[in-house]
């Protein structure tokens, strides 16, 4: 079985006010998305997938990955979850590990944990018992993830709970989505 690492970093970042995008904002010396990335990335699964969109992230974005762009960003989070799961049927993956760009502080720990943990259709990351990135999803799921709007698995974790197994992991789920965040978890 195989599974790429699949990184959203697609959308507007409209609640960042600041003179870049959110996810090319600096943070402790580098861009926020080059974070979030580099621990994907770190997880060593077969394959690491970026999902661009609202920013050109190519020249920030390490070695390695595949960037593949959403055309439909502005509809919504869950249009670039549907790239990610065609770019995951391209390359015959079994799996997705997705994690988001804005949150520069989930280690390549998380990433890795949620994808050991094969034995359920969908595993989903816990920092102190609440759920949140990363969400591995089999391709048994994929079918059943919205294809519009601004939500993703969490549809599917909502409507279908007998598919979801929990995996507590260690990190700092944070997601940057304004200025002050930034500063906050800086």
């Amino acid at each position: 079985m195989t599974s790429a690492a699949v990184v959203l970093a697609a959308g507007g970042g409209s609640r960042f006010e600041g003179p870049v995008h959110k996810l090319l904002a600096p943070f402790r010396g580098r861009p926020v998305v080059a974070w979030a990335v580099e621990h994907a990335l770190a997880a060593g699964l077969e394959e690491t997938i970026v999902v661009t969109g609202a920013a050109e992230l190519t020249a920030v974005l390490p070695a390695g990955v595949r960037v593949v762009h959403n055309e439909r960003w502005a509809d919504g989070q869950a249009t670039s979850l549907q790239r990610a799961v065609e770019a995951a049927e391209e390359a015959g993956h079994d799996a997705i590990v997705v994690g988001l760009g804005d949150q520069p502080l989930v280690p390549a720990e998380a990433w890795q944990a949620v994808a050991a943990a094969g034995d359920a259709a969908i595993v989903v990351a816990t920092y102190d018992g609440r759920r949140r990135n990363p969400v591995r999803l089999h391709r048994d799921v994929w079918p059943l993830l919205p294809t519009e709007g601004d939500e993703g698995a969490r549809v599917v974790m909502r409507l279908r709970p007998e598919l979801v197994r929990e995996v507590a992991c260690r990190g700092e789920p944070a997601d940057v989505d304004t200025a002050e965040d930034l500063t906050r978890w800086a």
